[in-house]
């Protein structure tokens, strides 16, 4: 059974724990060539109330599936991500950079709905399966069994899935200003019925929550060994994460104003900010310097 921790921040409220699964907090770790120093993590994992048992065995378990090679013993001892594992591991860096020029105002919605037919058959299911799971994360949206509509043009990046799964013959897509389900045909009413955007702006909410203490924490003026440092990168990335990869960023012109995604990344910046001036080892910056270099202009 997968197990998660729950890490509540001296002077902070409950809202301000954050669940980390152990596998988690081992993916959070990778360093840029792929390896984890696992006297390190046995250090981070204990500050976040993890015991040196689960660990052991989350990587036990990560080692037998084939996601991590296993070298020494111990806490001197290193994990090396295989090479699918880190495939899967490295975010998405068009991804996150679409979501700050959005921020920006730099990505404007041309109005222009994408959408996707796909009829494989049950012989190639795992090529359908596959293909479904990558139109959901660019952020399609079901509108009939196997066909499914998106804000963003992902017209590019299906047709390239599709070759790589050997079914573009079975996939069709359309480029359409006109969309009506029922008598709904208004692009922000389209987008409030077919995506959850309740449930995305909670999640960002959530994120706020967290941020918010750590952030004041930060910028308490009080001094910080390595290891806090690293659990609050750990924390934020975590949470980030969580509220980010549901998210189909939809253009601003289909979202409720104000869009608390906006105000959850402004915020995370200066966070991200804040714990790089702090740190004066650089023992963080790998787990938040490619969104710093994002969310730039």
């Amino acid at each position: 059974m997968r197990r998660s921790y729950a890490r509540n921040m001296p002077g902070t409220p409950d809202t301000g724990r954050v669940e980390i699964p152990t596998r988690t907090l081992v993916h959070a770790l990778v360093h840029g060539d792929g390896s984890v120093d696992t006297g390190e993590l046995y250090t981070v994992a204990g500050a976040l109330g993890m015991s040196d048992q689960q660990v052991r065995l989350c990587v036990k378990r990560l080692v037998a599936e084939g996601r991590f090679t296993h070298e020494g013993r111990g806490r001197k001892a290193v994990l090396r991500a295989t090479e699918d594992a880190r495939r899967t591991l490295e975010p998405n860096v068009e991804f996150v950079r679409h979501a700050f020029r959005q921020d920006r105002g730099e990505a404007p919605w041309d109005g222009a709905w994408r959408l996707v037919a796909f009829a494989i058959p049950e012989s190639a299911r795992s090529a359908r399966d596959a293909l479904r799971d990558t139109i959901v994360w660019l952020g399609g949206a079901a509108l009939h069994g196997g066909l499914y509509a998106g804000a963003n043009d992902w017209t590019e990046l299906i047709s390239a899935e599709a070759h790589r799964l050997g079914v573009s013959d079975a996939v069709t897509q359309l480029t359409s200003r006109d969309l009506r389900i029922g008598a709904i045909d208004q692009p922000r009413s389209l987008a409030a019925k077919l995506w959850p955007l309740d449930e995305i702006a909670g999640r960002y909410a959530r994120l706020l929550e967290i941020v918010r203490p750590r952030l004041a924490r930060l910028q308490s003026g009080n001094d910080f060994t390595d290891v806090e440092l690293l659990t609050i990168g750990v924390e934020l990335g975590v949470e980030f994460s969580r509220a980010i990869e549901p998210d189909p960023l939809l253009p601003p012109e289909l979202l409720p104003t104000p869009w608390p995604g906006r105000q959850a990344r402004t915020l995370l910046t200066q966070a991200w900010s804040t714990l790089s001036e702090q740190d004066q080892t650089n023992t963080t910056h790998r787990l938040y310097r490619l969104y710093e270099d994002l969310s730039r202009p």
